[in-house]
């Protein structure tokens, strides 16, 4: 799963690479796009960007911000605590919890490689608001696995990503679990204090209790 979920970060991480012309089209062509076009902005620079964190954290700061609403993902995630957070306390969740999915997330950038994602046609009649891509995404094993991305088209006009959907399990559904668990024990400010000082580390101390482990 956590493979998985790091490639489809990957294809989010790649939207950067595309022409403006493009990355203002549809999702599903802006996906496309990205498929297409993520092997060459990577090849050659895995080992580069494998041996040098900081700098792929900063690709992925530079390329990830623009095209993924983590504002609106992070108040999802928050579900009914978001209600009674104050703009300050979503404000720095969302920041948090930024930083600690891409600490989490970046080597599935490096993972990518040609040939990977295929996006799949569209079901039904799109949303002139939201929409769902289908892609499916081949493990090194060869095994398919279905990975869909949720769009929404924001106040600018502009189509932002803001979930990841998995064999059929949302990224934002089983953070919203964890953070309610997480935020019953303790509170909010508490969540976000140890996002902010142990990122990685909170995020799979949830992750283990959740699965009992």
């Amino acid at each position: 799963m956590l493979r998985t979920i790091g490639l489809a970060f990957a294809l989010l991480f790649g939207l950067a690479v595309l022409p403006q012309a493009r990355a203002a089209a549809d999702p599903q062509a802006v996906v496309q796009g990205i498929a297409d076009d993520l092997a060459k902005a990577v090849e050659g620079h895995q080992s580069e960007l494998k041996n040098d964190r900081e700098k792929l954290l900063k690709l992925i700061d530079g390329i990830l911000l623009p095209h993924f609403d983590i504002d609106y993902a992070s108040i999802l995630v928050l579900g009914q605590y978001a209600r009674a957070s104050t703009p300050e306390q979503r404000a720095r969740f969302a920041k948090a919890f930024y930083e600690s999915i891409t600490h989490r997330y970046a080597e599935g950038l490096l993972n990518y490689t040609r040939g990977r994602v295929k996006v799949l046609p569209s079901r039904g009649e799109a949303s002139d608001r939201k929409t769902i891509v289908r892609t499916q995404v081949t493990l090194d094993d060869g095994k398919p696995v279905a990975v869909d991305y949720a769009f929404r088209k924001t106040s600018d006009g502009q189509w932002k990503a803001y979930d990841v959907i998995v064999e059929g399990i949302s990224y934002i559904t089983n953070y919203r679990n964890q953070v309610g668990a997480e935020i019953q024990k303790s509170s909010l400010d508490a969540l976000i204090k140890r996002l902010e000082t142990q990122g990685t580390d909170t995020l799979k101390t949830m992750e283990n209790e959740q699965q009992g482990g």
